[in-house]
């Protein structure tokens, strides 16, 4: 493990401050644990309109972040001896596949955690872009809450985009039905299930899997700011995986505030509330093996390579959780999970016992990787990432 004293929390306040002026985010905070303890840094406002500034504490969206909360259910069960990964989607979910060129019987539980399923990138569906993708689209449909079968119907919506098994694609549908199966097995809801396997067993208090009607924060939270929309008149059928960066409004325009906001059609691909400090302890938990038996937690970390996925850069999958490519690392083992929706975007990365480990956030969504890289290098000591 990297020396955090020999790289200094100036370089990570350095990053913060970097990130503020060059990257056009409203507010940034970083908090680390590590062998020196626990330091927190911000910098820019959780607040335009007053000039608040960001703060220890705030609960969070963490966005994609949320796939490792249903992983990690899922792989509890399979430890409590109800399920395997290895069963088939048709088992728990007869039929439910079976339309639009898939095959249920094919598609094992592991391949919808791991993003090798075969399914289309759910993002990029019509049916969701058409309610979200511009501001007008956006300021209409922001409190909409999307029902189960809203979410399986958009997962089947699209053809195959390969074979299962065979290529990572980046599909929220595969955790749609993961949070599906893990409600079929166990009666429960999915928000019960995260908090009977992740949330009580932690001891957290200031993190949960968002209900479907929830449109807002406890206190303290920061304000939720977005950048992210199409131009107007850019028609949903017309994005795709190759083109959808040219689709995007200018840069300039005015951030729109999205802090209020259903954020049902995440679900148990993503949608979970916590504080940076608890994201840093649920990460310790999974990266170090403390929280699932030796089995699963291998399970967990068994990765896949994302080449070609549209996804993160220099990373390789696991089971909702992804390890950065030692190469690009100085050879240090690094392990993280992270996600970005309208106004915000979480990451946290660390070693592998868990020793030493940094959550960042920032109240806008994903703007570039440079953010996270340059995170790393300034609490980690790993040299600079070229070409992001």
């Amino acid at each position: 493990m990297t020396n955090s004293a020999a790289t200094g929390r100036e370089k990570v306040q350095q990053m913060l401050d970097w990130t503020v002026a060059e990257v056009d985010v409203p507010g940034i905070v970083a908090e680390v644990r590590d062998g020196h303890g626990t330091w927190f840094g911000s910098a820019g406002v959780a607040d335009i309109d007053t000039g608040r500034p960001r703060q220890q504490g705030e609960h969070l969206h963490i966005g994609s972040a949320g796939k490792a909360f249903t992983a990690a259910a899922v792989l509890h069960l399979e430890a409590e001896g109800r399920l395997s990964v290895e069963d088939s989607v048709d088992k728990w979910l007869p039929g439910v596949l079976n339309v639009n060129g898939y095959d249920g019987t094919k598609i094992t539980i592991r391949h919808l955690l791991n993003n090798t399923s075969g399914l289309f990138i759910t993002g990029l569906a019509p049916e969701l872009s058409q309610r979200y993708a511009t501001r007008s689209a956006f300021a209409e449909h922001r409190f909409d809450a999307w029902t189960k079968d809203e979410l399986l119907k958009l997962t089947v919506s699209q053809p195959p985009v390969g074979e299962p098994g065979a290529a990572f694609a980046y599909s929220n549908g595969g955790f749609y039905l993961a949070g599906m199966i893990i409600e079929a097995v166990t009666g429960n809801s999915y928000e019960e299930e995260v908090a009977r396997s992740i949330v009580h067993p932690l001891g957290l208090t200031h993190t949960y899997a968002r209900a479907a009607d929830d449109t807002g924060f406890p206190a303290p939270y920061p304000r939720a700011y977005s950048g992210l929309f199409m131009k107007e008149g850019v028609a949903p059928g017309d994005i795709t995986a190759e083109n959808w960066e040219s689709m995007y409004e200018e840069p300039g325009l005015p951030l729109l505030d999205t802090t209020e906001y259903n954020s049902s059609w995440a679900w148990s691909a993503g949608n979970v509330v916590s504080t940076t400090s608890e994201m840093i302890q649920v990460f310790r938990a999974f990266a170090s093996g403390s929280l699932l038996p030796p089995a699963q937690h291998r399970e967990m970390w068994t990765t896949v390579s994302t080449e070609g996925g549209h996804w993160m850069p220099h990373a390789a999958y696991g089971l909702g959780v992804f390890e950065l490519d030692p190469a690009v690392t100085g050879g240090l083992p690094l392990r993280g999970m992270g996600g970005s929706m309208q106004g915000s975007h979480c990451v946290v990365v660390g070693t592998p016992d868990g020793e030493q480990v940094i959550a960042v956030h920032t109240n806008t969504e994903f703007k570039t990787w440079k953010v996270m890289f340059k995170a790393i290098e300034a609490q980690f000591g790993t040299p600079p990432v070229e070409g992001l």
